[in-house]
């Protein structure tokens, strides 16, 4: 049968003959194929807004962009805890000036000219307003294809992330029992992280002991005695676990460059997954050292805002996995280019994902993972209660595995309504009162540290 042009299956439609003159089949193709290739006018940014939001206690910034085509907008995440209120400013005061009346569709051009447009680039707060305006044009692009965000970058490589739980405690024992809770959920990986008695710690406390007397009030942490805690630890953790369970770590920074390199070194007997942040991102040099003598794998990249931090590392295979937070580095944009870049080495990605990131941020670090090959492993934080009813639509947890949503965009829909019901100030102690910035951590002869 020959093939009815577009205009004569409407002439048909019209007149009621389409029933005698094709098959519904062929009337169906005709249908998706009028409708797949009319000319449609690309979007519009008509609008964009900030929306900010502490569930939890926790300050998540959210960036909504609205088209110029009813119904059709965007979210991304750029959360940014510790200068929350800075975001907000630099995305409504000087991107979206900038922005209103360009198309969508092109989103590394908006990337690269938001990214110029603050002539000093590479910085926290920029990076955040940056990637909640990249994230928002990539679930808008999704939400006009009617695709999930993974498939716009190649399709799953994966059926869903695996990923490691938080074991901690003031305690050895209460870690390994945590431990073990996540263990009997399905997870594979876990980190472990232990309190130092009488010192302040990171992810677990100083235990009953009485709390060691500084110099100067506040905390006190000395590294040393952190070292061979977590020595401790590993060894329990090996003993009371076995070799099966893959075990992580973080050091965050908190001791000096030398002693990284050392902790590395005798952590090597554990066969740990890795070690996360042996040394700071100002001693990134000391990774040659640690790469010399020992093979214990490294994680590293949570606190780079700039590229120039993380090449050198990549380029030398001086690390295992990069691990950047991906609205600090400034969005999707440049974190699939890192990722690209890193496969090219036998780098593979561990994206931050703590509990100070929206679930938007989540989902982006899931479905970029489910896209690339070198894809490592993913950071667990879970969603708590009010989040999920702000955020409809988090990534769903199973067997220690976090699943996509299967919906257009990152198929994640704010409520706003409930989310200006939370708003920012909610954090009690010294978070409230730094207005949610950190606070100092001190040796005990009151030198401040290096910390995360």
């Amino acid at each position: 049968m020959p093939r009815v042009s577009r205009r004569a299956l409407l002439q048909l439609i019209g007149t009621g003959g389409l029933a005698t003159a094709i098959t519904p089949r062929q009337a169906a193709a005709e249908q998706a194929a009028a409708q797949a290739t009319r000319a449609m006018p690309t979007p519009r940014i008509r609008d964009i807004t900030v929306i900010e939001t502490a569930p939890g206690g926790v300050r998540l910034t959210v960036v909504k962009i609205t088209t110029d085509q009813a119904g059709l907008y965007g979210y991304g995440c750029a959360t940014f805890t510790q200068r929350a209120d800075l975001i907000k400013p630099a995305v409504e005061r000087y991107l979206k000036p900038l922005l209103i009346g360009k198309t969508t569709d092109r989103i590394e051009d908006i990337w690269q000219a938001s990214y110029m447009s603050s002539y000093w680039r590479n910085g926290p707060v920029l990076n955040n307003a940056i990637s909640g305006v990249d994230q928002a044009l990539w679930d808008i692009k999704g939400r006009q294809a009617g695709m999930p965000v993974y498939q716009l970058l190649g399709g799953k490589t994966r059926e869903a992330v695996d990923c490691y739980g938080h074991a901690s405690g003031n305690e050895i024992a209460q870690v390994i029992n945590s431990a073990k809770g996540y263990i009997a959920q399905g997870f594979r990986h876990v980190r472990v992280q232990v309190g130092v008695p009488g010192m302040a710690g990171y992810a677990a406390g100083q235990g009953t002991v009485k709390p060691v007397v500084g110099l100067t009030p506040g905390p006190v942490f000395e590294p040393a005695y952190y070292v061979r805690r977590a020595m401790q630890l590993f060894e329990a953790c090996r003993k009371e676990l076995g070799d099966e369970i893959e075990l992580l770590h973080d050091v965050h920074e908190r001791v000096s460059p030398n002693q990284g390199v050392q902790f590395c070194k005798e952590a090597e007997k554990f066969k740990l997954f890795f070690v996360e942040d042996p040394v700071s991102p100002e001693d990134i040099a000391y990774f040659r050292q640690i790469r010399q003598q020992c093979a214990t794998p490294i994680a590293m990249g949570e606190l780079f805002n700039s590229p120039h931090e993380w090449q050198g590392l990549v380029a030398e295979r001086l690390i295992d996995y990069i691990r950047m937070h991906i609205s600090q580095m400034g969005g999707l944009t440049p974190a699939r280019k890192v990722a690209a870049f890193a496969e090219q080495f036998g780098v593979k990605t561990a994206w931050h994902g703590p509990g100070d990131v929206s679930p938007i941020g989540h989902m982006a670090n899931v479905m970029l993972g489910l896209a690339t090959h070198n894809f490592g492993i993913n950071e667990y934080s879970p969603f708590n209660a009010r989040t999920q009813e702000i955020f409809k639509g988090c990534p769903v947890m199973k067997d220690g595995y976090l699943y996509a949503s299967e919906l257009p965009g990152w198929g994640i829909e704010v409520d706003e309504k409930l989310a200006a019901a939370a708003p920012f100030g909610a954090e009690q102690g010294e978070r409230g009162r730094l207005n949610g910035g950190w606070g100092e951590l001190r040796r005990r002869d009151g030198t401040v540290i290096k910390q995360e």
